[in-house]
């Protein structure tokens, strides 16, 4: 038996529901605390484990390293050899289909009461997945866009091409427009505390070697900011 099958077979029969349900077995295969959160922050590109922790707040450096561990021997991840020889963790193309079932945690995670006091994230990978399937949700076939956004200085290249939506953690030399905002005013927004007039007009701040392609982006993020309330 391969390696990675083995190891397959060996965590399924510790972890599993063991049912003949296509639920259970993606909760045998995602359902672990961190599992999903992983995955999330997969979305926003390949990423180094020290990235990852960062981004994890709170999780030990050991439950990582069981959980990448698990996800790859589910098929969900992958390891990759990256620049000057550092190891990176990105998704396969299964782990590239939780995005809709991501998005929808995010829906529901958004009408429930927050918990007191959370803690924001190390890094802000965490937008990546729910902005690009909220994009999916109102873009036209036809629309083409390159565009950027930063939030508190991390910046996300946007990309748009035949109604697809592709959102990385990283600038993108490439955009037409920009806009820089703080976490906390795009959570706002999202959530439809701050409507997204006031949002663009005094918690952002744009710029554009284009003002059509500024236009666009605007109007695709409020579009897309609304899906989630």
């Amino acid at each position: 038996m391969p390696v990675i099958a083995h190891e397959r077979t060996a965590m399924a029969k510790s972890r599993s529901y063991n049912l003949l349900c296509p639920i259970a077995r993606a909760l045998d295969a995602v359902g672990d605390r961190w599992s999903l959160l992983i995955l999330r922050d997969l979305h926003a590109g390949p990423a180094r484990f020290a990235d990852l922790q960062t981004g994890l707040t709170g999780i030990a450096s050991n439950l990582l390293t069981d959980r990448l561990a698990h996800l790859t021997a589910e098929g969900l991840i992958e390891k990759v050899s990256g620049p000057h020889g550092a190891m990176l963790y990105q998704l396969t193309d299964t782990g590239r289909s939780t995005r809709g079932l991501l998005f929808a945690l995010a829906r529901t995670g958004a009408q429930l009461a927050p918990v007191p006091e959370p803690r924001k994230p190390g890094n802000l990978r965490t937008i990546a997945v729910t902005l690009a399937a909220s994009l999916d949700l109102v873009i036209e076939a036809d629309t083409r866009l390159d565009a950027e956004l930063t939030v508190d200085d991390e910046p996300f290249t946007i990309r748009v091409r035949d109604g697809s939506v592709t959102v990385l953690a990283g600038p993108n030399p490439a955009a037409t427009a920009r806009l820089a905002t703080s976490y906390d005013a795009l959570l706002s927004a999202a959530a439809g505390i701050m409507p997204f007039e006031e949002f663009a007009a005094h918690h952002a701040t744009a710029s554009a070697s284009d003002p059509g392609a500024l236009s666009r982006f605007t109007a695709l993020m409020a579009a897309a900011l609304a899906q989630l309330q």
